[in-house]
């Protein structure tokens, strides 16, 4: 796979959410031209974009923010919708990729799940109504 990519309301708003959870900005750039409006499927297809790395290197989130044609809000997914669901991350600490959530207004669903014993885990609803998920891999002591 090459990427996940996510319509945002506020690109900046939101690549600070993901940078602050440990991915990094590969490149920025605004995208608009004949070529965009025939991959896309848009007239006048116009947006800013910001690609970004998991730290491990191998997975790729693309951000982009509509300038034309206008964004249109819809209201956040909910985990039993059809379609995408959410976008999930490995993090080495729970509690500490929840602060960092929190300091940018996002919060569990409801709280946080141990599953298995294999994994502490919660679903947040990030920038946008984006939903994350972020496991911990519980490891033995």
């Amino acid at each position: 796979m090459e990427n996940v990519a996510i319509a945002v309301r506020d690109l900046e708003a939101t690549v600070a959410f993901f940078t602050d959870l440990g991915l990094t900005v590969l490149g920025r750039d605004e995208v608009s031209g004949e070529w965009a409006e025939t991959a896309v499927g848009l007239d006048g297809n116009h947006v800013r974009l910001a690609m970004l790395q998991t730290p491990d290197g191998h997975g790729r989130l693309e951000l982009f923010e509509y300038l034309h044609p206008a964004a249109i809000e819809t209201e956040p997914t909910q985990p039993n919708e059809i379609g995408m669901h959410r976008v999930a991350f490995s993090v080495d600490d729970l509690d500490e990729a929840l602060a960092i959530a929190a300091r940018h207004g996002c919060h569990p669903l409801r709280g946080v799940a141990t599953y298995q014993d294999v994994y502490r885990l919660t679903y947040v609803r990030g920038p946008s109504g984006i939903i994350v998920m972020l496991a911990q891999e519980l490891r033995p002591a």
